[in-house]
């Protein structure tokens, strides 16, 4: 189980300006996947005068969770059926810019053992980026969905019953108080307890190893109470629509109608015998394991009456990839909020990062693996957070940064993300080890390791912590690296020829060769 508060990152989110009716950005057409445990979800947006319309939407039904062997690997046959989906969603997408394309994987990416295999043949078939999140950051864009869609006011509860995972957040108007995510899901409680059939006991057992699940959390939810309760998964619409069909509720999720429910699905035996009005086909093999952790959210949590949301994951994903595009980031109020609770001297940050992307500036042109706009944006957040390890101690303050960027819950950004800002920051002084590169994703391997050279560059060129900097020029040729200073600055200041040309025999562990040159050289 993952938890955090609202005490720990920063704000949930809020509204783009362009939605909320600030001075909108034209935005042609956007586009958010969701790469579900249980079924891929694709929604096209569009924002004409401030307002966003949903344009298209598609589903299909992978069961993404059932595909992992006894190692926890994706089978060949659950990668091939997700493989199919993602290319016909790619067929709708052709031709729109990689700026307005999120595709985002939960659970089981983060649980399968050969994710990093299968996401390289995923953004193949999508023709688009495809990033892992953590729980916190798909709870965090669950309850942005759910409150875009629904901006009531009053505290909510949201529940979202996944494939694999299921998230409970509680909040208020756009801000989280606490959330969780929980190892229990539709597709692998399905398989866990009811394999064999749907009986009385198969459902004690799901029910008992859900309750277990809400156990630590229960107790604290209940203290911090709410105003209304709120689904937004499948599982929670599908059986609001079959509770409501058969007459077992006048409205919303209850405890009563649930009983119902559970008895109707036992008398059905198994899942290909079920027939009960309201359940759909693809919905049969998933509705029993989802049925039991509802009962157990509904007898832990107190629940009375969950409605269903129109917001979910994919449009909490829709509306933040608009806020970057409308140059609301959260990832921007993400790094401020770290920087503040480490302490950072935001002056010598700015410095180094000043410095960073301006001899980014002086290589692209040579290393054109390097997108300007990405490899910029790494590096600004690298510059702003390098020295947060100091929070912790002197001694070795790379590697603990390091450490917390790569394990906090940073709002907004991706696994990948995190990895690589934190191999930038693990790189900037002392030994270059290649355990620091071991998660950065293959294809941005020569990248990453070409802007921590740059980003060393700029930490050792700041370390005066002055604006004192030399105007230096970088050129580089396939893996050399020349840095030419003014005539006579390097035998001015022997400290920084010393640690370069320290740096020369570190970095020719990576195979790259760096030399310090004067101006007339």
């Amino acid at each position: 189980m993952a938890s955090w508060s609202s005490s720990v990152p920063p704000p949930s989110g809020e509204v783009p300006s362009a939605v909320s009716g600030g001075a909108a950005v034209e935005v042609e057409v956007a586009a958010a996947i969701d790469l579900g445990s249980n079924s891929f979800h694709m929604i096209v947006g569009r924002i004409d005068e401030g307002r966003l319309t949903i344009v298209d939407k598609l589903r299909e039904p992978v069961r993404f969770a059932s595909g992992l062997d006894a190692d926890g690997n994706i089978t060949p046959e659950a990668a091939e059926r997700a493989i199919a989906c993602l290319q016909r969603f790619g067929q709708r997408l052709e031709g729109m810019p990689p700026t307005r394309v999120r595709a985002v994987g939960t659970n089981t990416l983060r649980k399968a053992r050969n994710s990093r295999n299968f996401m390289t043949r995923a953004q193949e078939a999508l023709g688009y980026d495809v990033e892992t999140i953590s729980g916190a950051e798909e709870a965090r864009l669950i309850y942005l969905g759910v409150a875009q869609t629904m901006p009531e006011q009053g505290r909510r509860l949201v529940v979202d019953i996944g494939g694999g995972s299921t998230e409970v957040i509680i909040g208020e108007g756009f801000d989280i108080v606490e959330a969780d995510s929980l190892y229990m899901g539709c597709v692998s409680y399905s398989e866990r307890f009811f394999a064999s059939g749907i009986t009385a006991r198969a459902f004690r057992d799901a029910q008992l190893s859900a309750e277990l699940e809400l156990q630590s959390i229960a107790a604290n939810y209940r203290r911090l109470g709410w105003d209304r309760e709120v689904g937004c998964s499948g599982t929670i619409h599908a059986v609001h629509d079959i509770v409501l069909q058969n007459g077992w509720s006048e409205g919303g999720i209850t405890p009563r109608s649930l009983k119902k429910l559970r008895k109707a699905l036992i008398a059905g035996g198994s899942w290909e015998a079920l027939a009960i009005d309201g359940l759909q086909p693809d919905r049969k093999p998933v509705i029993a394991g989802g049925v039991a952790i509802l009962e157990a959210l509904h007898l832990d949590l107190r629940v009375e009456n969950m409605s269903p949301s129109p917001g979910a994951l994919r449009e909490g994903v829709l509306y933040d990839l608009i806020g970057r595009i409308n140059h609301e980031d959260v990832r921007d109020r993400t790094i401020r909020w770290m920087q503040e609770r480490y302490q950072v001297d935001m002056e010598h940050a700015a410095r180094v990062e000043e410095t960073a992307t301006t001899l980014l500036g002086q290589v692209t042109r040579t290393w054109v693996d390097l997108d300007e706009a990405w490899a910029s944006q790494m590096l600004s957040w690298a510059a702003r957070l390098h020295e947060i390890g100091l929070a912790i101690s002197h001694t070795g303050y790379q590697k603990h940064g390091a450490y917390l960027i790569r394990n906090a819950h940073l709002a907004g950004f991706s696994r990948d993300e995190q990895r690589m800002v934190a191999a930038l920051v693990a790189c900037q002084r002392r030994k270059l080890k290649p355990e620091y590169f071991d998660n950065v994703p293959p294809r941005l391997l020569d990248p990453v390791r070409r802007l921590a050279l740059i980003f060393r560059l700029a930490v050792r060129l700041n370390r005066g912590r002055d604006a004192s900097r030399p105007p230096v020029v970088v050129k580089v040729k396939k893996n050399r690296v020349r840095v030419h200073f003014p005539d006579g600055w390097l035998e001015e200041h022997p400290l920084t020829q010393a640690a370069l040309a320290d740096d020369s025999r570190h970095v020719a562990a990576f195979g790259y060769e760096l030399s310090l040159h004067e101006a007339s050289a």
